[in-house]
C-alpha cells in the first residue's frame, strides 16, 4: 500500500486486526527486515510494517530530514490513518523514532531491538581518525590538486550504510547519527521492553543499560553473542520474549 506524504510515496504493508502495532526498521534496510516478526503479532494485532521515506519501495526525502522530521512523517501517518495509541516494534535507526514518537504520544507498548538514540562516546582515536581525513583532504585538493584521486580514497572510508547511500541519505545519515535522544526518554510512559546482542558494535550494550535506567518502566532481555540484528541471530528467543511482552496467545 502506498500512503502520500510531502507529494512522496511511502511504502507500508499490513497484516492482522487489532489493536495496531508499528514496525519501524533500520538503517540500510526496509519492513522485510521483520518478515519472522510479523506473524507473531499478526494473530492478535493489526499490524503496520513501513518502509521510512528513503529506504525499500518509498521514495526519497526532498532534503535531509532529521529524527524531528522522520518522527512528524510517523505522527501524519497514523493520524491520517486513525492509529491511536499503537504498540512499537523497532530496530536500530527505527529505535531513534519510536523513541522521539513515545516522548510526546500515547504508546500502549515500545519493543526497542539493539535501538540508536545514544549519542556515541568520541574517543581520542575517533578524533584524530576525524582530523586525519580533513587532512588528507587538504592535501589531496590543495597540495596535489588531485580530487580524482581524493574521491577514490574517499570511497575506501566510512561505513558501508554511508557509502551504499544517495547523496541525499548519506546527508541524512551524517545528521541523525550525531543525534542524542537521551532526554527524550525519561518522557516515555509506555511500558518498554530492550532486546539486545551483547556483542553489538553498533549500539553497544552500555546503550542499552543507559536506555534502561533512563526510561520510567523498562526491561533488558541480552542475547549471548548476538549481533546489531540480535532477533535474526536468535530468532526463537527473539518471538518468544516479543509474544510474551505483547500478550500473544501462542507464539
Amino acid at each position: 500500500m502506498l500512503y502520500r506524504y510531502r507529494e512522496k510515496d511511502v511504502f507500508y504493508d499490513v497484516a492482522g486486526q487489532g489493536s495496531p502495532v508499528l514496525m519501524l526498521h533500520g538503517w540500510g534496510c526496509d519492513h522485510h527486515i521483520f518478515d519472522s516478526l510479523v506473524p507473531v503479532l499478526s494473530g492478535q494485532y493489526c499490524v503496520y510494517s513501513l518502509d521510512f521515506p528513503g529506504f525499500g519501495a518509498s521514495d526519497e526525502p526532498d532534503s535531509v530530514w532529521g529524527v524531528e522530521l522522520y518522527t512528524a512523517f510517523l505522527e501524519a501517518f497514523c493520524k491520517d490513518l486513525g492509529i491511536e495509541n499503537p504498540g512499537i516494534v523497532a530496530h536500530s535507526f527505527g529505535g531513534r523514532v519510536a523513541i522521539l514518537f513515545a516522548s510526546r504520544n500515547a504508546c500502549s507498548k515500545l519493543f526497542l531491538m539493539d535501538a540508536a538514540g545514544v549519542k556515541p562516546r568520541r574517543s581520542l582515536k575517533y578524533y584524530a581518525k576525524v582530523y586525519s581525513y580533513k587532512a588528507a583532504k587538504f592535501f589531496f585538493n590543495k597540495i596535489l590538486r588531485n580530487p580524482q584521486a581524493w574521491n577514490e580514497r574517499r570511497s575506501k572510508a566510512g561505513s558501508a550504510d554511508y557509502r551504499n547511500a544517495s547523496p541525499m541519505m548519506k546527508a541524512v545519515l551524517s545528521k541523525v547519527v550525531n543525534e542524542d535522544l537521551c532526554h527524550r526518554m525519561p518522557l516515555i510512559k509506555a511500558p518498554t521492553l530492550l532486546f539486545w546482542g551483547e556483542a553489538d558494535t553498533a549500539t553497544p550494550l552500555s546503550d542499552a543499560k543507559k536506555m534502561d535506567s533512563l526510561i520510567p518502566d523498562s526491561g533488558l532481555v541480552t542475547v549471548p553473542g548476538g549481533s546489531h540484528f540480535s532477533f535474526l541471530d536468535n530468532p526463537f528467543l527473539a518471538k518468544k520474549v516479543l509474544g510474551s511482552f505483547f500478550n500473544v496467545n501462542e507464539v
